[in-house]
């Protein structure tokens, strides 16, 4: 897969070194450099051509919105994978905390249920196979 990428990208650097050096015949445009103008305006044309071909390979890779938006903003696009890495961790860490909470909240109410209906809390212990009650 990084083949297609290396490919593309190699692609799009030929493509704006041509346009860097179209801008520089443009602006210093003499009759005498239409020839070269020519062969430039060529240049381009084909690598749009090979930058398309391209496109057809990468039909199937999705981008995160978001990542645009960091591009837009000048910001390092590998930050939005960092940041999002950084999210889902801290999320864990928040649901980690929530079950964690959850089975002390179960362990304590059945130990107090047990002590107020032993009877119907030793029936549910043994429809849940367990053997004893929690410590």
């Amino acid at each position: 897969m990084a083949e297609k990428f290396d490919h593309l990208e190699e692609h799009l650097e030929k493509f704006v070194e041509n346009i860097r050096q179209l801008g520089i015949i443009v602006s210093d445009f003499q009759p005498s450099s239409q020839a070269g103008l020519n062969q430039k305006l060529n240049f381009i044309v084909t690598g749009l051509q090979d930058i398309d071909k391209c496109r057809q390979q990468l039909h199937d890779i999705t981008v995160p919105l978001e990542v645009f938006e960091y591009i837009d903003q000048g910001r390092n696009p590998q930050l939005y994978t960092k940041e999002c890495l950084e999210r889902a961790l801290a999320k864990n860490e928040q649901v980690k905390g929530k079950i964690d909470t959850m089975k002390k909240f179960k362990s304590l109410l059945i130990q107090e249920l047990s002590k107020v209906f032993p009877e119907d809390m030793a029936k549910y212990r043994s429809i849940r196979g367990e053997d004893q009650p929690p410590s």
